[in-house]
Parts: structure tokens; C-alpha cells; sequence
């Protein structure tokens, strides 16, 4: 049976109650890769009716989490690495020009000395909550994409991280992968203020390869244990 996502305290807009409703569904793996979507029951879930539904979901749509099929209706489009692999691909290119050009400023940028307080700190004083880990890591490459003053790049960075939500979060659900991203950021951000390019770009390859590849083991593991709930549930 689907789920009723709660979020009644939720300020915004009835199209935004939807949204997030959707959303978090769609992240939770409650709604699956290839599963077609009822709007009747989509507003029956989210408390809205039809006219704030459909923007929530023309809002999805934009986004690449919902598609809308001729004669079919509303679906969940199956999960593509393929696709995420290229967006993975895009923003390496990205922030690998960032970080050139970070490289070729001051060692005592603002930008540069923000990061280095969240990354460069002892062991102690890391945070372990993967929730706000995940927060911080976004903000850091976001951080860097900034560092351009490329309005176009900002906006095209954004658009893809997005996009890239909803598995790049899985990639701190092992403790592991919090504290090598500490390690990781931090290797990062010494390269930048030591100025050495190449070196800051290689690292900054190297970990996003591992962050795509740990997401990919995670993500392929819910889906396979949603699906096992699902075929549970139907079976009682």
C-alpha cells in the first residue's frame, strides 16, 4: 500500500506540498524506476488537488524524475547509470576548470579559508551526522563551481546536481565514505593553496570516481531490497 508522506507543516505552496511529497517518495524507492503514476492517487497522498499536482509533476519533470507519456500518462523513467555516468562526466569538466582557476588566486581567499575551517580540522572535531555530511559535501563542490563567477557554469552545475540527488545522497549512508571524504576535501583544498593544478585536479577525478562508484553499489542494493518489499507485500 502507498505510503502517506506527512508534511503537513510544510509553509510552501500546495504544488510545493506535492512536489516534496513526490519527491521523497521517489527517493525512498516507495515509488519505483518504471512504475506509472495515478494523479488521483498521487492527490489523495499529497492532501492537493489536480491543478497543483500537475505542476508539481510538470516541476519533476523539468528535473528528469518523472516523465510524461503520450496516451500513458505520468511514469517513473528507469534508472540509467548510462545517464548518470555522463552527468558524473560533466561535472568532473566542470569543476576541474574551477579548480585551475581557483589554483592561479590567492592562497587566502575567502572561498579557500571557508573551506578549508569545514575540511581542515582534526579528527576530533568532524562531524559523523551523514545527513549533514552530505549537506557539506554538496556545498563544498558547489563552493568551488561558484569560485568561477561563471553565471551560465553556476547555473548548468546546479541543474546537474540536481539531477544527480538522488543517488549522489546514498554515498554517505557507510561511515566509512564520511570520513574518507574529510580525507579526500582536505587533500583537495591543500593541493588549491599549494597551487598545483594538476595535482588538485587529479585528486578531485579521484574522488568523484570513488563517490560514482560507491553510490552505484548502494544504489543497485535498495533497489534490489525495495523490490523485495514489494513483492513481500504483495504476497501477504
Amino acid at each position: 500500500m502507498a505510503k502517506v508522506v506527512d508534511i503537513s507543516g510544510d509553509a510552501g505552496s500546495l504544488a510545493d506540498k506535492a512536489y516534496a511529497v513526490i519527491k521523497k517518495r521517489i527517493f525512498d524507492f516507495d515509488l519505483m524506476p518504471g512504475d506509472r503514476l495515478s494523479e488521483s492517487e498521487l492527490a489523495q497522498q499529497a492532501g492537493v488537488s489536480r491543478t497543483p499536482l500537475r505542476q508539481a509533476l510538470q516541476r519533476l519533470q523539468h528535473e528528469g524524475f518523472v516523465e510524461a507519456i503520450p496516451k500513458v500518462g505520468w511514469l517513473i523513467p528507469p534508472l540509467s547509470f548510462d545517464k548518470f555516468d555522463e552527468l558524473y562526466d560533466f561535472r568532473v569538466l566542470i569543476e576541474c576548470f574551477a579548480v585551475r582557476g581557483l589554483c592561479k588566486s590567492a592562497a587566502d581567499r575567502p572561498e579557500l579559508q571557508a573551506l578549508a575551517a569545514v575540511w581542515q580540522v582534526p579528527l576530533k572535531a568532524r562531524l559523523q551526522d551523514p545527513v549533514r555530511v552530505g549537506e557539506l559535501d554538496e556545498e563544498f563542490h558547489r563552493r568551488i563551481v561558484d569560485s568561477t563567477g561563471n553565471g551560465e557554469m553556476r547555473r548548468s552545475y546546479r541543474e546537474i546536481t540536481e539531477r544527480m540527488r538522488i543517488i549522489r545522497r546514498l554515498d554517505f549512508i557507510k561511515p566509512d565514505r564520511v570520513s574518507a571524504t574529510y580525507d579526500e576535501h582536505a587533500k583537495i583544498i591543500s593541493a588549491i593553496q599549494r597551487r598545483r593544478a594538476d595535482e588538485a585536479q587529479r585528486l578531485l577525478r579521484a574522488h568523484i570516481e570513488q563517490s560514482k562508484l560507491e553510490v552505484r553499489k548502494i544504489t543497485l542494493d535498495m533497489l534490489y531490497q525495495a523490490r523485495s518489499r514489494n513483492r513481500s507485500s504483495h504476497t501477504d
